[in-house]
């Protein structure tokens, strides 16, 4: 078997010698997963439409998308890191939760109010504060709740949930599009509405577990000292997930190659119906299987789906060949985010993982803003393909740097053998 270090435990990523009886995932992954699905079902219903909505409507470039899209995930990232801080700190990781979602709900409104470019980009960069102030202490709450049996399962669960939402989302606001006959407006006032139910549930459905009274005690979460404790393992996994990130770009792209393809507008959030429907029924699966098998197995895998994807979109010369091509994209995600997180978990001291989730997620969003940028440029210079051809050579460098990584990792001092 072999095994990772982190902190003061063992920890698998590969095979691992696990209970044989079965245990069920605990009722605040579903309840987490479901506080994921309503706010993701909101704000999908406006992300949908948001990238159409700004080049249609108010005459924005793709430049200019890539730049606001990219800058927005990458303010959420950076939040990430002082909220997971100070969820340690404080030993607390709920009610910063529920303040990261309750920011979302209540900065909804701008979007059907905004009057112009400049309210929809302060919207989006407030609405990606609060997933951010709420992403890494969610991120080290479910891994504080999960079995470590039921580790990846539980990540996988909760990604599973959350992606629903993610084509739930799309899809009224496909049915509302087509019903007020391409009112935005109405779309983004309705989808206020789960983004209040996501923060109730959260308040009354979500407790989280007593901190351990023998766990230490972090004072300065992200002074030198602490950050020497992560190990070099969960480093090297930031460093693959940075470099991963890199050979993808927002999945706003997605959208403007369909409507490049002749989607009208009206359905163009089917793109994303399409790409959440296969990330969400891959995820789960994928996550309960790698708590048996090699994670970065399955990392490998989920980089071939992102080539696949990028040859196929950029290629396809009609709306079934983007279909297939959105499917692949959706697949690689399943294959790769939830793993991402286990192994993240997996790998830092339980008293930092707020810091570690922080950290992990400002460095991919670092990494997927630069993506973003690149991509809005090619798109301007070269269009389409110029664009997913560019992903596919850089998730093709990727995959050989997590061949040299995993040697790295079972030759770090970090890896040990038991029997």
């Amino acid at each position: 078997m072999t095994g990772v270090k982190a902190g003061r435990s063992t920890v698998a990523i590969g095979i691992d010698d696990r209970p044989k009886t079965r245990q069920r995932i605990p009722a605040g992954i579903w309840a987490l997963g479901f506080v994921s699905m309503l706010m993701d079902i909101s704000s999908e219903m406006i992300h949908a439409l948001l990238p159409v909505y700004m080049v249609a409507v108010l005459g924005t470039s793709a430049l200019a998308v890539g730049v606001i899209e990219g800058i927005a995930e990458a303010t959420a990232s950076i939040t990430k890191v002082f909220s997971g801080a100070l969820s340690d700190w404080l030993g607390n990781r709920k009610w910063l939760a529920v303040f990261g979602y309750g920011l979302a709900a209540l900065i909804k409104p701008i979007f059907p109010l905004a009057p112009s470019l400049d309210w929809l980009i302060a919207a989006r960069f407030i609405d990606r504060v609060g997933k951010g102030i709420r992403g890494a202490p969610r991120d080290a709450l479910v891994a504080d709740i999960a079995p470590p049996h039921l580790r990846g399962a539980s990540f996988g669960l909760r990604q599973s949930l959350d992606t629903i939402g993610a084509f739930l989302g799309p899809l009224l606001a496909i049915a509302l599009m087509w019903v007020t006959a391409d009112r935005f407006n109405v779309v983004f006032w309705i989808a206020v509405i789960p983004a209040v139910l996501s923060v109730g549930l959260l308040l009354v459905f979500v407790r989280e577990p007593e901190r351990p009274k023998l766990l230490r005690k972090v004072r300065l979460p992200l002074h030198r000292d602490e950050l020497r404790r992560l190990s070099a393992s969960y480093w090297w996994v930031v460093a693959v997930a940075a470099v991963f990130t890199l050979a993808r770009f927002s999945e706003a792209f997605l959208i403007l190659r369909a409507q490049s393809i002749g989607l009208p507008l009206a359905l163009v959030p089917v793109v994303l119906v399409i790409m959440a429907l296969a990330y969400s029924l891959s995820a789960y699966p994928v996550g309960a299987l790698s708590d048996r098998v090699d994670r970065l197995t399955l990392l490998g895998i989920g980089l071939l789906l992102l080539v696949a994807a990028d040859l196929v979109l950029a290629f396809a010369s009609g709306l079934i060949g983007v279909g297939i091509g959105v499917v692949f994209w959706g697949l690689h995600m399943g294959f790769t985010q939830g793993l991402l997180a286990t192994l993240v978990a997996e790998t830092a001291p339980a008293e930092l993982r707020g810091t570690a989730f922080g950290l992990f997620n400002l460095m991919t969003g670092v990494a997927l803003l630069l993506a973003s940028i690149i991509a809005g440029v090619l798109w301007d210079v070269t269009g389409p393909q110029g664009t997913f051809l560019a992903g596919a050579a850089f998730s093709v460098l990727t995959l050989a740097g997590l061949v040299v990584v995993r040697g790295r990792l079972r030759a770090s001092e970090d890896v040990v053998t038991s029997g």
